[in-house]
């Protein structure tokens, strides 16, 4: 495709606009970087439902990605059919899911660059714009490479014929802009609403008693407890059922290195049940740091919340 191509069949009415990436974008390192960390996210993100991404513009259009990414990320259940074969299906599929999407996203919609028709006919511009703000909202500290911009060409079919634009539009903001928006919901927390801390740590270690009571453990300082990393293995163990073999991890670790070993297991058995999708430094959770260990417990607990003892 050119910059002069014929875009009549793409715009068949007076008046229709259309914007796309130029065809010269795939010269683009950033933009390849941006495409490639977004597909490894999704896969990530989903690979326990057994989904693989190749092409974000091949397929996400026709809602199956972007369902299974709500249910996961949003815990939110849709009834909609998981698989919709006709064109007419999937319009309405995505309609419900990028309706509930943008709820989740909490956006207006004049900020919305994306659009049933848009994911649908395989718009990787809007695509991109979608799936970086999902990142940002339910991701914060997904490692967005910043600044990426790309230049496009807008065509509108006008009654003397069919006229362009180019101009060059940002799908990430600068670096010390994704840091700011990077506050997740625990920092919020620690820093705006102190006062529910408490609560929050009272659901949290009822969950988890919930749960190991079964092996005769009670906690009660999630400090301290959670941070040699057996109590974090042996629940993760419970809840993705499991048996953790005694020989893998330290059961009374000794040493500072042990412990690091125990912790450092048990983010990678979440990291490869597709439950942990962010960075963690394992020697904050030794060091004890609250937030640090809410924020793991929280990846088991938005999972397994209704799970029965």
């Amino acid at each position: 495709m050119s910059d002069n191509f014929n875009g009549s069949c793409l715009l068949p009415f007076i008046g229709e606009k259309k914007k796309l990436i130029k065809p010269t974008a795939s010269n683009n390192p950033k933009l390849e970087e941006l495409k490639l960390l977004l597909i490894d996210w999704i896969n990530t993100t989903l690979k326990q439902e057994h989904i693989v991404v190749k092409s974000l513009e091949e397929d996400l259009y026709d809602g199956l990605v972007l369902h299974h990414l709500l249910e996961k990320l949003g815990s939110l259940k849709l009834d909609v059919d998981k698989i919709a074969l006709t064109e007419k299906k999937q319009r309405q599929k995505l309609s419900v899911i990028l309706e509930a999407m943008d709820k989740c996203l909490q956006l207006d919609e004049s900020q919305l660059k994306w659009s049933v028709e848009s994911i649908l006919t395989k718009d990787l511009l809007s695509t991109l714009h979608l799936l970086v703000a999902i990142a940002k909202h339910f991701q914060p500290s997904l490692a967005i490479p910043p600044n990426v911009q790309v230049e496009t060409i807008t065509v509108e079919n006008t009654s003397k014929g069919l006229k362009t634009t180019s101009a060059v539009e940002y799908i990430t903001g600068s670096k010390e802009n994704l840091e700011e928006q990077s506050n997740d919901a625990f920092d919020e927390l620690f820093s705006r609403a102190p006062d529910r801390l408490d609560d929050v740590k009272k659901v949290f270690l009822q969950f988890v008693n919930q749960h190991v009571g079964k092996l005769g453990l009670n906690v009660k300082d999630m400090e301290s407890q959670f941070a040699d990393g057996v109590l974090l293995l042996l629940l993760i163990g419970q809840l993705e059922g499991y048996f953790l073999n005694l020989r893998d991890f330290f059961l009374i670790p000794a040493s500072t290195t042990e412990m690091l070993h125990n912790v450092n297991l048990a983010l990678d058995l979440l990291t490869d049940g597709g439950l942990l999708n962010f960075s963690v430094n394992s020697e904050d959770i030794v060091k004890g740091d609250m937030k640090s260990t809410m924020r793991i417990l929280y990846c088991l607990y938005s999972k397994y919340k209704t799970k029965e003892t």
